[in-house]
């Protein structure tokens, strides 16, 4: 099921979610973060967190279905350039697709969140503001 809105659209289904992926590892070690959730083309690779985990933050689903979007309108190394040459320009937490996923996770978190409230801002993933 696709919901089209203006300029984008949200994937609804969720897609295939590798726990311990070696991938995510490596961003979580660069990132110096405790979990990382990262995007390989269709797949969401977490290192650092459950499935389970992932899954129950909303903001978190949303902000990586945003990634996949992305890599589905600039294509595998579309994306991977752009996001590799923004991080080395502007730093990981200003790179433009980061920036308009934090803006998908707030704005669509609600369509991830299978009715239940919201969760607050402790109970969310929080952000890595690394380099």
């Amino acid at each position: 099921m696709r919901i089209i809105r203006p300029n984008f659209y949200l994937i609804m289904e969720l897609p295939r979610i590798v726990e311990n992926s070696p991938f995510a590892r490596l961003a979580r070690l660069k990132l110096g973060a405790t979990s990382v959730a990262m995007v390989l083309g269709r797949s969401i690779h977490l290192s650092g967190a459950s499935k389970e985990q992932f899954l129950r933050d909303p903001f978190w689903v949303a902000h990586e279905m945003e990634h996949i979007r992305q890599f589905e309108q600039y294509g595998r190394l579309g994306f991977l350039v752009r996001y590799l040459r923004d991080w080395a320009r502007h730093g990981y937490y200003n790179i433009p697709f980061e920036v308009a996923a934090r803006e998908a996770a707030e704005r669509d978190a609600h369509l991830y969140a299978a009715g239940l409230p919201l969760p607050s801002a402790a109970e969310r993933h929080p952000t890595p503001k690394a380099k």
